[in-house]
C-alpha cells in the first residue's frame, strides 16, 4: 500500500460478540512505511482481507504481530502466515509474538510453518523490534490472563499505540505517555465485579486518556456491554468531556494517517 494507514477490519472484543460475531473479530492491518503488517489476527481475519475494499492480499504481508495467544487475537494467524509465504514456496516474512505463543502448552503456532518464515521473534517487554524501515516498541507487560504487551508504531516521529487487553494498574498510562495517536482495547462498558476479568472499562480508558491526552484516541474491542451503550456515543462523550478527540472504531474502518 502506498499510503500510511490502520484499517480495523474486525472490532469485536469478547466471547460472545466474537461467537455470534456482532462485530467482526479480524486483526488491524497496519500499513507503515511501505510495510504491510496484521496485528492480532483473531478468527475471520483470512475473510475479511478478501472482503475489504480495496482487498488485502495476505500474500503480501511482510509480518504479523501477536500481542497475545487467546484466541480473538490468534486464531487466524497459521493460516496468515501460510499465506504470507505461498504455503512455504518463498521464505519470507516475520513473526513476532510472546514466548507463550511459540512454546509450551499454550503456543498457538504451528511448527512446521516456522521454517518457512524468514525470522520468528519473540517479544520481551519494553524491547525495540524493526520490520524493514519500520520500528516498533513493546509496552510493560499488561496484566492479563496470558504473556500480554502493547505495541508502539514509530512513524515520522509521531507513535502510534495499540493497548490492548489488560486490567488496570498503575503506570499503564506512563508505558503509554509518548502515544500521538492512542487505540484503546475497551471491552467492558462498567468495571466487572471480579478480578479476575482482567480488561479494561470505559471508566478505565476515561482515565487513560485524560493522562497521556493523545492527540487522537480511538475506542475498539468492544464487548457486549460496550455495543449496548453505543460505542460511538461513548466516544463522543468523552470528546466533549476530555477536550481530546476519540472516535469508535467500526468494521472496515481505514485511519489514514497521512491526514493525522
Amino acid at each position: 500500500m502506498e499510503r500510511d494507514l490502520i484499517k480495523f477490519l474486525g472490532t469485536a472484543g469478547a466471547r460472545f460478540v466474537v461467537a455470534k460475531q456482532l462485530r467482526y473479530s479480524a486483526g488491524t492491518l497496519v500499513a507503515l512505511k511501505g510495510q504491510q503488517v496484521m496485528l492480532d489476527p483473531g478468527p475471520g481475519t483470512l475473510v475479511r482481507c478478501a472482503k475489504s475494499r480495496p482487498p488485502i492480499d495476505p500474500c503480501a504481508l511482510d509480518a504479523v504481530v501477536l500481542t497475545h495467544g487467546h484466541i480473538d487475537h490468534s486464531s487466524d494467524v497459521n493460516a496468515l502466515l501460510d499465506a504470507m509465504t505461498s504455503g512455504g514456496f518463498k521464505k519470507r516474512g516475520r513473526l513476532f509474538a510472546p514466548g507463550e505463543c511459540v512454546e509450551g502448552p499454550d503456543a498457538v503456532v504451528l511448527r512446521y510453518l516456522r521454517d518457512y518464515l524468514e525470522e520468528v521473534v519473540v517479544l520481551k517487554a519494553e524491547n525495540d523490534y524493526e520490520i524493514g524501515p519500520l520500528r516498533f516498541t513493546t509496552s510493560v507487560r499488561h496484566r492479563h490472563t496470558a504473556e500480554t504487551y502493547g505495541v508502539k508504531f514509530h512513524r515520522n516521529g509521531q507513535t502510534i499505540a495499540f493497548l490492548v487487553d489488560t486490567q488496570h494498574f498503575d503506570g499503564l498510562a506512563e508505558a503509554y505517555a509518548d502515544a500521538d495517536i492512542l487505540i484503546l482495547n475497551v471491552v467492558r462498558h462498567r468495571p466487572h465485579e471480579s478480578a479476575a476479568v482482567m480488561h479494561l472499562s470505559l471508566d478505565d480508558a476515561r482515565a487513560v486518556i485524560a493522562q497521556i491526552r493523545p492527540r487522537k484516541a480511538v475506542l475498539t474491542h468492544y464487548g457486549m456491554t460496550m455495543l449496548r451503550a453505543k460505542p460511538y456515543e461513548l466516544a463522543a462523550g468523552l470528546s466533549e468531556e476530555l477536550g481530546v478527540e476519540v472516535v469508535a472504531a467500526s468494521d472496515g474502518m481505514t485511519l489514514d494517517l497521512e491526514q493525522q
